[in-house]
């Protein structure tokens, strides 16, 4: 499969391919100077490198508010579905920093032979405009 990416009005989307670590699980206890200390396992260290291989930074990062989807495809059943480290990794390269996004849509995906993130973001804005009929109880001010 070949990766793409694609930059249109304020929204990016890409495919990365690699099976992302779980940021949870992804810490390991090592020593340094007789200090303890927690990095991240070879394994998100590993996709960090694939993913910086693959991911541009943009020549404008976004910044306002984001929505974020993303269908996360891995080798098995056995992780569990977390787009923590993608999002982190975004930071400086799509956007400014993870706390723009404010809505997030995140699918579990199995494919044994080519794991991998398919990853869109678009402006919140554009995101209500596009469903606000169908899911304006979560943007009328008068249920908050």
């Amino acid at each position: 499969m070949k990766n793409s990416n694609s930059v249109k009005n304020n929204s990016w989307s890409g495919v990365v391919l690699g099976e992302p670590a779980s940021k949870a699980n992804s810490r390991r206890l090592v020593s340094f100077g007789g200090k303890p200390r927690f990095i991240k396992s070879s394994k998100a260290l590993s996709y960090s490198e694939a993913f910086k291989m693959q991911v541009p930074v943009l020549p404008e990062l976004l910044d306002e508010d984001l929505f974020f989807s993303a269908k996360i495809y891995y080798a098995s059943r056995r992780p569990d579905l977390d787009e923590s480290l993608i999002l982190d990794l975004l930071q400086e390269r799509i956007y400014i920093n993870d706390r723009q996004v404010k809505c997030r849509f995140v699918l579990h995906g199995i494919d044994k032979d080519n794991p991998r993130a398919e990853i869109f973001i678009c402006s919140l804005e554009e995101f209500k405009a596009q469903f606000k009929d169908k899911l304006s109880v979560f943007w009328d001010d008068e249920h908050r």
